[in-house]
């Protein structure tokens, strides 16, 4: 199937220089798109590209506008990866083979009949919606999805394979040189339009509830622990870990791989570098980073600086220490 430049601008809005007529197959980057395919510059690291593609359209900025139209045919518009994205879902309306069955639950899913999913939420294969769970309006849960009991999820939330909501929390109390389970009896609430990664786990609340607030974006093989609470909006990428009752700000991203203590709580606006160790509050929005101890990001790129010196730093030691010696 192919749709139209002029569909496309009709449906998201833009500037199209070019043919209206003109049809296209497919998206694809700019370094690989063919003459019916679309493609987009957001990054300017990527500038040279947009002289070298062979796409048949290219969706660029104003600022690049003029470049773009000397090649070929291009959309113009305010925030070219927003328009990207938007096309991405625009393409999967357009096209059946993508588009989310009309199935709602799969014969092989097992839903507790006191369970409750709301009759535009779609259940994959092999998924378990165990008693007293809630699946909110046009959710989906992709194959091998395991809804713990009483555990909430709002509308238009989308839950990868593998994914485990409601396990129990990693709580264990010493005993005699033995562990003595806590039992955990909180559940786990997620608000709308959230996105969940392959295999990612949100482990239940001992008590209180674990809490992911609208929009929060997860990437796969995140752990979740028990009790926390991760803001709207934020987004986390893959391996992120996050201990026990640690408070996450709305408006955050972490970065692949960090990882927070427990108990600890992270101000709205935070934006966490790959690897950091978050063993502390942190009360300030900014950039952190660092992979251990972690601190301001201007901070840790000096120290990290200095690091780097230390080996001559200490030759030059060393010899002054030989030179006063010798005196």
């Amino acid at each position: 199937m192919a749709l139209t430049l002029g569909f496309i601008v009709e449906k998201l809005g833009g500037t199209l220089m070019g043919s209206a007529s003109a049809s296209i197959v497919a998206i694809a980057p700019l370094d690989s798109a063919t003459e019916q395919e679309i493609s987009f510059l957001s990054n300017p690291h990527y500038i040279d590209q947009l002289d070298t593609t062979q796409a048949g359209c290219v969706i660029v900025s104003k600022e690049h506008s003029q470049r773009a139209s000397a090649r070929g045919a291009c959309i113009v518009c305010d925030k070219p990866y927003l328009y990207f994205a938007q096309l991405t879902q625009l393409w999967r309306l357009q096209h059946p083979i993508l588009s989310i069955s009309d199935q709602a639950i799969h014969p092989t899913a097992f839903v507790h009949p006191q369970a409750t999913v709301h009759s535009t939420a779609r259940i994959g294969a092999h998924c378990v919606v165990e008693q007293g769970a809630v699946i909110g309006e046009r959710t989906w849960l992709k194959s091998s999805v395991n809804i713990g009991h009483h555990c909430i999820l709002g509308s238009d939330c989308i839950v990868h394979p593998g994914v485990v909501i409601g396990a129990d929390g990693f709580g264990f109390a010493p005993h005699q040189g033995a562990w003595v389970k806590i039992e955990q009896l909180g559940s786990v609430r997620i608000g709308n339009q959230v996105e969940i990664g392959a295999n990612t786990c949100i482990d239940r609340g001992a008590l209180g509830d674990t809490v992911i607030e609208d929009g929060v974006k997860l990437d796969n093989f995140i752990q979740i622990g028990h009790n926390v609470r991760i803001g709207a909006h934020t987004a986390m990428a893959a391996f992120v870990g996050v201990s026990g009752s640690t408070k996450i700000g709305a408006h955050c991203t972490v970065a692949g791989g960090a990882g927070f203590v427990g108990h600890i709580e992270i101000a709205d606006r935070v934006n966490i570098g790959a690897k950091a160790v978050i063993t502390r509050s942190i009360r300030e929005p900014g950039e952190y980073g660092g992979y251990y101890p972690f601190d301001s990001d201007s901070v840790w790129k000096k120290n990290a600086a200095i690091l780097r010196q230390l080996s001559s730093l200490r030759e030059k030691v060393k010899s002054l220490m030989q030179i006063g010696q010798g005196q």
